[in-house]
């Protein structure tokens, strides 16, 4: 049996940003985790070979810039522990069905004149999201940095700001709407479909309307934002800010049940019978589908359970990693480009409909989105000397039709090839010969290695009006507190989400302390 003020089950980023603001205000915490080392989808893995480090979920970290966790730098994890980020340029490049590319740069001006070649409209189209997004960008992030309900919401904030209207409707909307209004160029439709895409939520639901503002506006800001040495580096240095505050770390532990007396949640029991006791209670990144089952339904209710029967868990994913001794090249009439986030577009029609497939569990007959990252090419210490580490993302589904998902073991090779295919029309260089090694998952593999990623869905779940802000995780209980007393949530499965944001634990971690009567002005800045 192990005591600590709170059990924390769950190692993925955002539990470990809880954790750290508990360790800060001076709580003990025990954190548990069923994988074999900290970080759930943050984390970078030698999996192809000694260094090669291959960040085997995330990999961009823009959204986590705006958090004060890193803005701010509340527990100098920048200033301390070594945490630094690189702001990669090019920020994209994407390959398109008729051969065209287009190049999003760092500088704003060159992403303006590249989409020019396309299009006038679409060229003042893109300079007025950025500065339309500038406006809403410091609301976002109050509405964001606060637990849900603990201050005004998104719509408040909107009401008192002079085209708060605009945004209200633009949020409901969906990104297929917003970019089918504000663009006109086939080509610019479909890169702007990629980047609303990114966050594996079907461009067409809506309440993704915001997308095309949220995901672009900060890469041109900031770029396709990475830590230096991999997703990992913010992982390690949040673990070594919670050892010097005197955390436990404990890995290969799988939780199966909450352990409650007199209706309160005091802690946790692994699937071998060992016993985690938190003397101020337990939070939890377990997925709140797994969740329910560790506890009796009565504890619950039948409004909580209804709401996670009816969770979407989220669009799976597929990845390839390889090591490489040179990086995909993409060959442009204006000369070679290489980008850490590159990758395919369909055109946008193919893209809306991909997502519609995804949903209706149909296997596309073509990759209409396709991310390929590189990002050893701004990071050379992430592999050895002249190689490189690539990594091929694509949304796909998990229940093949006909042979299930048991299916996919004799499928993904060859459906690997597909994608290196795909962007060897681009990349003529990019031949079997660069590639040293490969490991590819299937949206079974990416269950199989972690568990809270049901159905291989990385995210945490879906992201539309239905599972957003007070409807996150259950209408209810956006709130971080559950059903049961002593039990909190954090993770994906909160408001705002999935991604990389730190927004989901820095939020819980206020709850908590503000339960306990912490004042919070010496923890973080509120």
């Amino acid at each position: 049996m192990s005591d600590a003020d709170f059990v924390i089950a769950g190692a993925g980023h955002n539990s470990l940003v809880t954790a750290c603001y508990l360790a800060k205000a001076g709580y003990s915490c025990q954190i548990l985790d069923a994988r074999a080392i900290p970080g759930g989808g943050c984390t970078t893995e030698e999996i192809l070979g000694p260094g090669y480090g291959i960040d085997t979920c995330s990999t961009g970290h823009t959204l986590i810039l705006q958090n004060p966790i890193i803005r701010l730098d509340e527990l100098g994890l920048v200033a301390k522990y070594g945490l630094s980020y690189l702001h990669p340029d090019p920020v994209a490049h994407v390959g398109l069905p008729d051969g065209e590319q287009i190049t999003m740069f760092l500088d704003p001006a060159k992403t303006i004149e590249e989409l020019r070649r396309y299009s006038e409209k679409d060229a003042e189209s893109y300079a007025r999201l950025l500065a339309e997004f500038d406006e809403l960008r410091p609301i976002l992030g109050k509405a964001r940095a606060r637990p849900f309900g603990s201050g005004p919401s998104m719509r408040d904030l909107l009401k008192a700001h002079p085209r708060g209207g605009i945004w209200a409707r633009r949020m409901a909307m969906s990104a297929r709407d917003i970019i089918l209004r504000e663009f006109e160029s086939p080509h610019v439709r479909a890169f702007m479909g990629w980047m609303a895409f990114q966050t594996a939520v079907p461009i067409d639901q809506a309440g993704t309307g915001l997308l095309p503002y949220q995901i672009t506006a900060p890469r041109q800001a900031n770029s396709w934002s990475i830590p230096a040495g991999g997703s990992g580096q913010l992982v390690d240095a949040m673990v070594g800010f919670l050892q010097e505050n005197g955390a436990t770390i404990t890995c290969g532990v799988t939780v199966s049940d909450l352990i409650l007396e007199g209706g309160r949640c005091v802690g946790v029991r692994s699937t071998t019978g060992e016993e985690y006791r938190g003397r101020k209670g337990v939070i939890s990144t377990i997925h709140i589908k797994h969740l329910v089952d560790m506890a009796p339904k009565e504890n619950w209710g039948e409004d909580f359970l209804f709401g996670v029967d009816t969770y979407n868990v989220g669009v799976p994913f597929f990845a390839a990693y390889l090591a490489t001794s040179a990086p995909p090249v993409f060959e442009t009439p204006r000369g070679p480009r290489s980008a850490v986030s590159a990758g395919y577009a369909g055109w946008f029609e193919d893209l809306v409909q991909s997502g519609r497939d995804i949903y209706d569990g149909k296997l596309s007959d073509d990759v209409s989105w396709l991310l390929v990252a590189t990002p050893s090419l701004v990071d050379p210490k992430r592999a050895p000397d002249g190689h490189h580490t690539v990594k091929f993302l694509t949304h796909t589904i998990y229940d093949l039709p006909g042979v299930g998902p048991a299916g996919w073991e004799a499928r993904k090779e060859a459906f690997t090839d597909k994608l290196i295919d795909k962007i060897r029309r681009f990349c003529p260089a990019f031949t079997d010969e660069v590639i040293l090694a490969r490991m590819t998952k299937s949206p079974v593999d990416i269950e199989a290695a972690n568990l809270h990623m049901i159905n291989g869905a990385p995210h945490g779940g879906d992201r539309s009006i239905t599972f957003s802000g007070d409807q996150r995780p259950v209408p209810g209980w956006a709130a971080h507190r559950m059903p049961i007393p002593g039990l909190y949530q954090t993770g994906g499965t909160t408001h705002p989400g999935g991604s990389i944001t730190g927004y989901p634990g820095r939020n819980a971690a206020m709850v908590v302390l503000e339960d306990l009567g912490v004042d919070l002005s010496g923890i973080m800045s509120v």
